[in-house]
């Protein structure tokens, strides 16, 4: 993909220790941009840098957990003093705990929310301060096509992609008089080590694809599951200038998983 607007930029990516997260690293880092990694599996994020580094490209790791505040601020404050002002943000990371509501514990219901929309916002806001004065940035929270789509088993975790998606709208209807865009990417299902969670056998992508009565869920009318790859090239498209006009924008990326709607 040849995106304008991205090469020497600072790009932080949180969760980008793999799926799509490390997508997302590896595209903006091959498009120019000095990618900080950020993820609080430290060993990850420092095994891509190395990989990274070695092909040529510019990136740092920065291990934090993002339903850390203090963590947050203390990883954006050395990424601004060491690589320069950051000027792209991706929201990537995440986690999900499976369970109908009156199994869920209090635990899966409170880390689920912690990382998948506290973390959004503490990471946004520390950022966001700092986009404001220089009147420049955009920012994408990568979301799920199940917050806007009721699943089974996935309460928690289809609230707080709903929560997140929504934060991030009102992230850019506040941030627009700066020039500052903010845009969501709603997966479907992609081929990460999360969705291969929810996978019983060496079927299980057949099993997605096709779909579910006894669920109430819609197959893939594209007949195939996404490469993280796939969301990241929609990524990079709402961060670059190729979207420069577009904010406060949901994009589905899902196959057709949820009709359009």
């Amino acid at each position: 993909m040849d995106c304008k607007g991205i090469k020497g930029k600072v790009a932080l990516i949180t969760g980008a220790a793999q799926g799509i997260g490390e997508a997302v690293a590896r595209s903006l880092a091959e498009l120019g941009a000095f990618v900080a990694v950020v993820d609080k599996h430290a060993e990850g994020v420092e095994h891509l840098v190395s990989e990274l580094r070695a092909n040529g490209y510019s990136a740092a790791a920065f291990p934090a957990d993002v339903s850390d505040s203090a963590a947050v601020d203390d990883a954006v404050d050395r990424i601004e003093r060491d690589l320069g002002p950051i000027e792209i943000l991706v929201n990537v990371a995440g986690i999900l705990r499976m369970g109908s509501i009156e199994t869920l514990s209090n635990d899966d219901w409170a880390l689920t929310f912690a990382v998948n929309t506290t973390g959004v916002f503490y990471v946004s806001r520390s950022v966001i301060k700092r986009m404001v004065p220089r009147k420049s940035g955009a920012v994408v929270t990568v979301g799920s096509n199940a917050a806007g789509v009721p699943r089974m088993n996935m309460s928690a975790y289809a609230a707080s992609k709903a929560a997140s998606t929504q934060f991030t709208k009102c992230l850019g209807l506040e941030n627009a008089q700066h020039n500052i865009r903010c845009n969501v990417v709603s997966p479907g299902s992609t081929d990460t080590a999360m969705q291969r969670l929810l996978w019983s056998d060496e079927h299980g992508a057949e099993a997605v694809i096709a779909g579910s009565l006894d669920t109430y869920r819609v197959g893939i009318p594209l007949k195939k599951i996404a490469a993280p790859s796939a969301i990241a090239d929609a990524v990079v498209f709402l961060v670059s200038d190729q979207a420069k006009h577009i904010t406060m924008h949901d994009l589905c990326v899902d196959g057709g998983a949820t009709l359009g709607v």
